[in-house]
């Protein structure tokens, strides 16, 4: 076998078996609401499973989750959101009792590297509230009827009114 075609295989079956990565696990206040954003990158078009969990008293809480079944105390007031690149935990009416160390845990279907998980340590009094910026990305819908509208707003005279 050529060395070239070789080493050209060895990288598509790399390539093919890493399909998604973690790139960056943060956590804000939204109100008295917690949101926990798990980016990552994507190379396929392949299902993705998520669990988000949290670690205290050395023990794992499930909170949201498409691989395990989620703990009651944390289902009905947690919920997830995907968009593109973006799985986000929101856990509403976040107190000092739900502190300690969460965990973003991705999977993609056929993906044989195994699970992608990344940490994050809250701590509510060391929070930061969540950037207006990520809201817009959060609620696509009102930007892009907004980006739409701008012509229109431009066609107006006020002048006149």
């Amino acid at each position: 076998m050529n060395p070239t075609v070789g080493i050209a295989v060895i990288l598509t079956v790399l390539q093919a078996a890493h399909c998604q990565m973690i790139k960056d696990l943060s956590a804000c206040l939204l109100g008295q609401n917690l949101r926990v954003d798990c980016r990552y990158e994507n190379k396929t078009d392949n299902p993705l499973t998520y669990e988000f969990s949290i670690t205290k008293d050395n023990r794992k809480h499930v909170i949201q989750s498409t691989i395990n079944v989620s703990e009651n105390i944390y289902r009905s007031r947690s919920n997830v959101t995907m968009y593109k690149n973006l799985v986000c935990l929101h856990l509403q009416s976040f107190t000092t009792s739900d502190e300690g160390v969460y965990m973003c845990e991705l999977r993609a279907t056929n993906d044989y590297t195994g699970n992608q998980i990344k940490n994050i340590t809250v701590i509510k009094d060391k929070l930061e509230k969540c950037a207006g910026f990520s809201l817009l990305i959060q609620n696509t819908s009102w930007l892009l009827l907004l980006l739409l509208s701008l012509p229109l707003l431009q066609a107006v005279d006020f002048v006149s009114l």
